[in-house]
């Protein structure tokens, strides 16, 4: 009996931990999204709160990255491969509009290489990641099913990003509509990525990614909701 209990203490103790761990990293998430809300609301500090924008991302970043259950090389390059995919997707958008569309950035993302911010592969990442740990959760068995939900997961909120996105000079479009090719774009690039993510068959990943996702629904949700009523 004694010694079945000391099996047990440590597997509660790992458990506890991971709880602490999961817990601590949610609230940071929640906390400065809330922040963010509240400064983009007030006009007096909109301006500072737009500045640090990409601050904010690499924050995010390094919460997701360090709750990552190991980060070793194949990590990283997975890091690396979507890095790479997402900045060649934009730089092909913004140059030559075979994908999303007729756009160019603003000033708001911060350092630009050849029109594309730097911090869109920071923003790819994210994405990517939050929504391929969310469908590795789901228990899906189909990992075409994975995939596929998890891109659509993420076009969904691109409609929510995209009329915040234009007001707080994250990007433009051309005449000022989001095309239909924007939609699908984003849906092609997700099912790469997520792809990308599913061949590296990563070990179950905790809570804190799917979270971050869910919050970004709310964040953007919140944003247009105030930007549909005020600005109607």
């Amino acid at each position: 009996m004694e010694r079945q209990e000391n099996l047990r203490l440590p597997g509660l103790h790992q458990q506890a931990e991971e709880l602490s761990i999961n817990r601590k990293a949610i609230s940071t998430i929640i906390i400065f999204h809330l922040v963010g809300l509240i400064g983009l609301g007030i006009p007096l500090t909109r301006p500072i709160f737009l500045y640090i924008v990409p601050y904010h991302l690499l924050l995010m970043l390094a919460v997701l990255v360090l709750n990552h259950n190991r980060v070793d090389n194949r990590f990283i390059l997975f890091m690396v491969l979507i890095f790479a995919f997402g900045f060649t997707a934009e730089w092909v958008g913004v140059h030559k509009h075979w994908l999303f569309g007729d756009y160019f950035y603003g000033n708001t993302l911060g350092i630009k290489i050849s029109g594309v911010p730097l911090i869109m592969t920071v923003n790819w990442f994210l994405l990517t990641y939050s929504a391929s740990v969310l469908m590795q959760r789901s228990r899906l068995k189909s990992m075409l099913f994975r995939v596929i939900i998890g891109a659509l997961i993420l076009t969904l909120l691109d409609l929510l990003i995209e009329p915040v996105a234009v007001r707080l000079d994250y990007w433009h479009w051309a005449d000022g509509v989001v095309p239909f090719k924007n939609y699908l774009s984003w849906f092609l690039a997700g099912v790469v990525m997520l792809f990308i993510y599913e061949l590296f068959r990563f070990k179950y990943q905790r809570v804190v990614a799917p979270v971050f996702l869910l919050i970004q629904f709310i964040f953007f949700g919140i944003l247009h909701l105030v930007q549909v009523i005020f600005l109607a």
